[in-house]
């Protein structure tokens, strides 16, 4: 028999074993480790035309403010309106003592009928005259004489017209009356006290605020502003620059009425470098009585009426701020996490207008960003309907 080779007598389990050394030169396979998406709110832009307004600080004024004083002299009998409160043009304010213009005009009458006597036997004067002059048995003197008399008494007879309309006239004054219909002032003078003519006599003033005025200004820096966003396509004015014009209360309420602008000073304000703007808005009185606008109340005015050329809208809280600036976290086509640096416009709302850094048709993190990095799987579990709401709303 021919003899075997020493390592066919081995057992099987010691062969085993060898190879199982000889595999150790390689390291074992671990399975790889799947990244879990994080969870995020997001939303879909879209680029479209958006209405913008424009706000600013403004005051209240009366659309036209009357003072009201005296055209004679006299002793006030009485105040006859309730101050503070509403008036209606030609109701009476104040009683001036009436007794002496009532003799005056007495006087007056007196006068005129005295006159109208002279007047009268003048004519017939005249007429007694004429045939006996044109029949040459009284002098042309005498003719003319007669006729000079008649035209003294017409002449008279007119001054003394006049002496009775002056005497109505101030008769007339001694009711003062509501000059426009609008809200009444206090009283500056109280029964008893003597009334003059002149400047410083003023009794009260009357304010209309039926349409009322609100005006503000403008600053020279945000006119240009403008000028520069709408050659750059961000901002479009309304046709004819014909803005609608809200007002907000202190309180925060919108006014129900709405008005349009109806003045712009022709020059820049050497002392505070702005244009003045003034508004007319309805004012008329409510149900519960007085005017919800008064003059010199602070409100703010928002100009509607531009629009913004395919804009992109962001919610407030899907902006970051990064060393670089401000930047998004966009989702791509692949459902993975973009870091995107953008450029902010102005506010809207809650919201920011981004003039550079995207193009309107991308996914972008609203809630969750804190937690993403650069190429990180996104799982939206959320879409914030928000934006298009407040869209719907604007337009």
């Amino acid at each position: 028999m021919p003899r075997l080779s020493p390592e066919l007598y081995l057992p099987g389990f010691v062969l085993a074993g060898l190879l199982s050394l000889s595999g150790c030169d390689k390291p074992a396979q671990k399975p790889q480790q799947r990244i879990a998406a994080v969870p995020v709110t997001a939303v879909e832009l879209a680029a479209e035309d958006t209405p913008v307004s424009i706000e600013f600080v403004a005051k209240t004024a009366s659309s036209r403010r009357v003072e009201v004083r005296s055209r004679v002299e006299g002793f006030l009998e009485a105040r006859t309106y309730q101050e503070g409160r509403r008036v209606i043009e030609g109701e009476p304010m104040f009683q001036i003592d009436r007794k002496p213009f009532v003799a005056q005009l007495e006087a007056a009458q007196a006068e005129l009928a005295q006159q109208e006597a002279r007047l009268a036997t003048a004519e017939a004067d005249l007429a007694r005259t004429r045939p006996l002059a044109k029949s040459d048995a009284i002098a042309k003197r005498e003719l003319d004489q007669a006729e000079g008399d008649y035209r003294a008494a017409a002449a008279a007879v007119e001054a003394a017209q006049a002496k009775v309309v002056q005497a109505e006239l101030n008769l007339g004054y001694t009711t003062i009356k509501a000059p426009v219909t609008g809200l009444s002032s206090y009283a500056l003078q109280r029964e008893g006290a003597f009334i003059g003519v002149g400047s410083d006599n003023l009794l009260t003033y009357v304010a209309r605020v039926d349409p009322i005025w609100v005006e503000f200004s403008v600053s020279e820096n945000q006119i240009l502003q403008a000028r520069s966003n709408q050659r750059k396509g961000l901002f479009m004015p309304p046709e004819n620059d014909e803005y609608e014009v809200e007002i907000v209360l202190a309180d925060g309420s919108v006014f129900p009425e709405r008005g349009r602008i109806t003045f712009s000073d022709a020059s820049l304000s050497e002392t505070t470098g702005t244009f003045l703007i003034r508004a007319e808005l309805p004012n008329p009185p409510r149900k519960n009585g007085g005017d919800q606008l008064r003059p010199g109340q602070f409100v703010r005015v928002r100009l509607h009426g531009a629009y913004r050329p395919d804009a992109v809208l962001v919610p407030q809280r899907s902006v970051q701020q990064g060393a670089k600036g401000s930047f998004v976290w966009v989702i791509d086509t692949d459902g993975k996490a973009e870091f995107r640096p953008v450029t902010l416009g102005a506010w809207q709302g809650d919201q920011w207008f981004i003039d550079a850094g995207l193009q309107g048709n991308e996914t972008i993190v609203i809630d969750g960003a804190l937690k993403l990095r650069a190429g990180a799987p996104v799982e939206v579990i959320e879409a914030d309907a928000k934006l298009d709401a407040t869209r719907a709303g604007q337009s």
